[in-house]
């Protein structure tokens, strides 16, 4: 994928496979417009640091929008992420913040709607079986139902800022397959059920990227060996109770951010 330095106000995306570009001449003055929408791994929850004035929300000056945003000045930043989002949150509360001259909009979004918290309660809490059979019913809907909600809200998003850039980031795999789970352990099956959710909200995401003609970026490799309860962990554990299994500020930093930045920076 070709890099985008400078975008003008006039621009105009077309999706046919690989991305091309048309600009009108730029105005030194202008900032290009970048909106990002998205849950709690856009947010930034468990990076560490919040910005009050977000409350709930709990936006990150470390999340991947606000990063990308400071080594592009060239990009005016709306950050409405929102930690907890769903699709029908995505469309009530952040979807106002595009219009017909935004530029560039990133969206991390589909955990909430595939029920992330309460399979990890689950599977914390209850038996290996328990746990396999929630995270293979959240699986299949992350493969099926998902899809079609997922690619009818990349095409609100379309339909509203039909000439920005798309990006749609995924989700990681969240334990390590090897080390010690501080405070809950985790077992072999469960960390693969855990993990085979990830797998299936990935896929169900490319496939519906695909769908709206949007482009997908696959967190699962850039994550690899940073899972939970690892080595070299990117993804909180359980001694952070109010961030579990979300990134912690190096995975947002050499994750998502460094991925963002690599891919469209």
């Amino acid at each position: 994928m070709r890099k985008l330095k400078t975008v003008a106000v006039g621009a105009v995306l077309a999706f046919a496979g690989i991305a091309g570009t048309a600009s009108a001449p730029a105005q030194a003055s202008t900032q290009a417009e970048y909106v990002a929408l998205g849950d709690s791994y856009a947010s930034g929850v468990g990076a560490g640091t919040y910005d009050s004035a977000g409350g709930d929300c709990k936006r990150s000056p470390l999340n991947y929008p606000h990063q990308w945003a400071a080594a592009n000045p060239e990009y005016s930043l709306k950050d409405v992420t929102c930690s907890g989002a769903t699709i029908a949150d995505i469309r009530n509360n952040q979807l106002s913040a595009l219009s017909s001259t935004t530029n560039f909009v990133t969206i991390t979004v589909g955990g909430n709607d595939a029920q992330f918290s309460s399979v990890v309660q689950a599977c914390l809490t209850q038996s290996d079986s328990y746990c396999k059979t929630a995270t293979d019913w959240m699986s299949y809907y992350a493969r099926n139902q998902l899809v079609d909600e997922l690619a009818g809200l990349y095409k609100d998003i379309k339909a509203r800022s039909p000439k920005a850039l798309i990006l749609v980031l995924g989700y990681p795999q969240t334990l390590s397959s090897t080390g010690t789970c501080p405070v809950i352990d985790l077992d072999a099956t469960k960390r693969t059920a855990m993990n085979g959710l990830a797998d299936a909200l990935a896929e169900g995401t490319r496939a519906a990227a695909t769908k709206a003609s949007v482009y997908f970026l696959d967190m699962r490799s850039t994550f690899k060996d940073h899972g939970a309860c690892g080595s070299d962990p990117w993804i909180n554990d359980l001694t952070n109770a109010s961030a579990v299994f979300h990134p912690n500020a190096a995975g947002y930093t050499k994750g998502y951010a460094a991925k963002l930045e690599a891919t469209w920076g």
